[in-house]
């Protein structure tokens, strides 16, 4: 008889044999509106421009899924008025890793969440955004590398050594592990924006699910 964690295993390298690439995915340009829109959205937040920022944040934006909903709880939860309020960096990558539209009117960001497929669990796996990206034995830069993969979604491994900014990832049967720098899971941080009354708006921009 099989054991669950055989089973598991057996499952995670089908699935990874079977994973077509989550290449790079960016339609922005196919709006121009919304292209000169996020220009000026990414020029803002290079330049931590509070008052251009919170122009484009909806009055009812959603913030989570607890219901702390609106423009007020936004300012209070980023704390934007802080010099090292973490909004800058968080929608700044967002924004850097392109993103699709959901219709004619609603764009969402980034490509990593807005392509995933249905087929691989969001909280079990993670795409790699990068070419060429080595797959080490052990967490840290000096270690071997035992595979090298180019945007690649990968299962997560839960019995990988916790070591800050590494990601412990599934190899067949191996784990492995990877600078985080190069991964993101599908439930990290997004945004959704929607124009109304011709005007673009941030109106979703949450994490988990």
């Amino acid at each position: 008889m099989f054991q669950p964690t055989l089973i598991a295993g057996l499952l995670s390298a089908v699935l990874l044999a079977a994973a077509p690439p989550l290449l790079p995915v960016d339609e922005a340009s196919t709006r121009p509106d919304f292209f000169s829109f996020r220009a000026a959205l990414q020029r803002a937040i290079a330049r931590h421009d509070v008052n251009a920022l919170m122009a484009v944040v909806h009055p009812h934006i959603k913030n989570s899924f607890g219901g702390d909903d609106g423009i007020d709880e936004f300012r209070a939860k980023w704390k934007v008025r802080d010099a090292d309020s973490a909004v800058w960096e968080e929608l700044g990558t967002v924004l850097a890793l392109g993103g699709s539209f959901h219709d004619a009117d609603t764009f969402v960001a980034p490509y990593v969440f807005s392509r995933w497929p249905d087929q691989f669990d969001s909280f079990e796996h993670v795409a790699v955004i990068g070419s060429n990206v080595r797959v080490r034995s052990q967490p840290d830069t000096t270690s071997s590398p035992i595979e090298t993969v180019s945007f690649a979604i990968l299962p997560t491994s839960r019995e990988g050594s916790e070591k800050e900014g590494w990601t412990a990832v599934q190899i067949e049967k191996t784990v492995g592990y990877v600078s985080s720098a190069y991964v993101r899971s599908p439930i990290d941080y997004r945004a959704i924006f929607r124009v109304e009354d011709g005007r673009w708006r941030l109106v979703t921009f949450v994490a988990g699910d």
